[in-house]
């Protein structure tokens, strides 16, 4: 008897295609166009305690991060500058509030990029045909970060930031930098509300070809601003809109960094590498599946080919997600069966499917190694 199912067709994109952008050098990188959509940080050690400040960028790149961002309110950062811009191995913003005078200097010290706030930045309009030419001059890209926080007065028209105010005082300050031929720039209009977040970036987005930078501003801790940021991202690079993102949260910052490549590879919009997949349990779960998941995760987390592990703990869905994997465990009554490829190698006792698993992803991520890089369809590993 037939069961009636439809024969396999291609199915439609998920993602909208990417909106065109200017693209725009940035260090070594580029921001907007074809390049691929980057993930940024921000330090939180004072700037001008120099090694402090490098050895938090290197936690930062070794975490994945792309750009890196760092505060600039004092001349006493403005003058570790130089030295932080030559020996980061990843660009630097230097993110400038208040005081022109900074702009001038974090251009002249090498920065690959400068956050200008137009809203607080007294007097920023008679500065902009010299900040665009020391800009010009030095190769330095800029980004217009407008805030809900500390937008320019002048956009308002009531006492509530709305999405066409934070596009008005964006596209002002892009009009005056372009009348002065400059166009080496991004933009971000920043809200802590997503929903208003969202509707401002999607009006940005047709407006002009403008690098977009997104971010939730002072989403929250950890938890909360994870949401936020992943529902807002979410929308817009599934309607094609945004060129780099950071993740704002009162945790760490390579935390942020953490979230946003992970926002990114669920969206197939960066190669995954250690992937995950393991089951919320149930009353079917005859094993503990947080604590295998959690030591697995642990485990693999050195891992840079990408790999996906699942961890299932009952016999419903188990198996089958196990041998859809490259490295799966199905468990139950006490034991593991161990899936590599789709077929059984091996069961083992509850107390070792865990270095069961990170032996058998340690071979295969070796065997991996030792392809061609060049090779297409890399394998994933799940947990089940």
């Amino acid at each position: 008897m037939s069961l009636g199912i439809p024969s396999v067709k291609t199915p439609p994109p998920v993602l909208a295609p990417r909106r065109a952008t200017r693209k725009v050098k940035l260090g070594a990188l580029h921001v907007g166009g074809d390049a691929p959509i980057t993930v940024q940080s921000m330090t939180t050690t004072p700037t001008h305690d120099i090694n402090a400040t490098l050895q938090q960028i290197a936690e930062l790149t070794a975490a994945g991060c792309d750009i890196v961002r760092v505060a600039c309110p004092r001349q006493e950062d403005a003058d570790a500058l130089p030295a932080i811009a030559a020996k980061s191995p990843i660009p630097v913003i230097a993110d400038i509030h208040f005081q022109p005078k900074y702009v001038f200097a974090a251009i002249e010290a090498g920065c690959a990029g400068v956050r200008v706030n137009p809203g607080n930045i007294r007097r920023f309009d008679d500065q902009v045909k010299d900040i665009a030419q020391a800009a010009k001059d030095h190769g330095t890209a800029l980004r217009i970060g407008v805030n809900a926080g500390s937008i320019d007065q002048r956009m308002m028209t009531g006492d509530r930031v709305t999405p066409e105010a934070l596009v008005a005082s964006a596209k002002w300050e892009a009009s005056l930098f372009e009348e002065h031929d400059f166009h080496e720039f991004g933009i971000s209009v920043k809200h802590n509300d997503p929903v208003i977040m969202v509707d401002a970036y999607r009006q940005l987005s047709e407006e002009g070809d403008w690098p977009l930078h997104l971010g939730v501003t002072e989403a929250g801790p950890a938890f909360q601003g994870t949401i936020k940021s992943s529902v807002a991202f979410g929308i817009l690079l599934g309607e094609g809109i945004g060129d780099t993102i950071r993740v704002s949260l009162s945790a760490p910052p390579v935390e942020e960094v953490k979230v946003g490549i992970q926002i990114l590879q669920s969206l197939n919009l960066k190669p995954r590498k250690l992937d995950i997949v393991s089951c919320p349990s149930c009353g079917r779960a005859q094993v503990d599946v947080y604590t295998l998941a959690d030591e697995v995760t642990e485990g693999l987390k050195h891992l840079e080919v990408p790999l996906r592990v699942a961890v299932m703990g009952c016999v419903v869905n188990g198996p089958g997600e196990a041998r859809e994997a490259d490295l799966g465990v199905a468990s139950g009554n006490g034991k593991g069966q161990i899936f590599v490829k789709g077929e059984v190698i091996k069961t083992v006792p509850e107390a070792d499917i865990v270095e069961t698993l990170l032996a058998e992803a340690n071979r295969i991520a070796a065997e991996m190694d030792d392809e061609s890089a060049a090779s297409p369809g890399a394998p994933s590993i799940s947990v089940g």
